[in-house]
């Protein structure tokens, strides 16, 4: 069926754009349904045809999500993803556009932006197909590009190590969190690190950003101290290494985003409903 060969692109495209993998589920299976109920014979090119539908759908579903997530208990962080899970990485921009740091960095977008970095960074379409599904002028939709491109590389650093090095600084990380070895730790943060944790209100975290070395250092040796970490774990997840354990014997996916061999963002999602996406659930 043709529309299952363009699924997987279409799940990734609806992720990029909604940071939930749930969400995203439901966009590309409303699209099927309008597909279904479309004369296919009549469609020149379903590739374009099922994108605009899937973008269109995610840009509604952005705009309301944005109010839920305004009240959302604590930080709102994107849902994780296996790698395995999330479409073709064919190019960089394919790979960049799925990181973890670049997902998080993308809620400072309005919806309209977001849709067009995506759609001119990742998916390569041009302007006038662009401007068609944002309903927007070719102009305006590359003054959002500018916009949301100059915005993103302000907090993000396109050089990152190869998965072997930053799956070893991981656990360098870990081993010195666990052992209390606070020069190791201290040395591996930028001055400007924040560490984020998303509970969701259903699991322990902290309500608001830890910004600064000595905070971060502080608040992650505490943890240590206070919950026993286990079972860890070295996954592929949004394109990169990223660290599964229990903690207290809540599981949690811990990753990070460097900058110049530094880590500057520490993001740990502890929501349970944002880790049932093909990650391990037992013991």
């Amino acid at each position: 069926m043709e529309f299952e060969t363009y699924r997987p692109m279409l799940l990734g495209l609806a992720y990029r754009l909604l940071g939930s993998m749930w969400d995203a589920e439901d966009v590309v299976q409303e699209a099927w349904l309008r597909w279904s109920d479309t004369d296919q014979a009549a469609v020149k090119e379903p590739r374009a045809f099922l994108v605009t539908i899937v973008s269109r759908l995610a840009l509604d579903q952005l705009r309301s999500a944005r109010v839920r997530r305004e009240a959302y208990t604590g930080p709102w962080l994107p849902e994780p993803v296996p790698t395995s899970q999330i479409g073709p990485l064919d190019t960089a921009e394919l790979r960049d556009t799925l990181s973890y740091a670049t997902l998080h960095l993308m809620e400072r977008l309005s919806p309209p932006e977001r849709a067009v970095f995506v759609l001119r960074e990742a998916f390569d379409l041009p302007y006038d197909e662009i401007a068609a599904i944002v309903d927007a002028s070719v102009a305006n939709c590359r003054q959002m590009h500018h916009r949301a491109s100059v915005r993103l590389a302000e907090g993000r650093d396109r050089f990152q190590p190869n998965p072997e090095e930053h799956a070893r600084l991981l656990l360098r990380f870990l081993d010195a969190a666990q052992g209390g070895d606070l020069s190791a730790l201290t040395s591996m943060l930028s001055d400007d690190v924040v560490a984020w944790t998303d509970g969701g209100g259903k699991a322990r975290a902290a309500l608001h950003p830890i910004e600064g070395r000595e905070k971060v250092v502080a608040f992650i040796t505490g943890l240590t101290r206070r919950y026993a970490i286990e079972e860890v774990r070295v996954l592929d997840v949004n394109g990169a290494p990223a660290l599964w354990f229990r903690s207290g014997g809540e599981p949690q996916i811990a990753a990070v985003d460097l900058r110049d061999g530094l880590i500057r963002g520490v993001y740990a999602i502890r929501n349970p409903d944002k880790l049932r996406c093909g990650f391990p659930q037992e013991g």
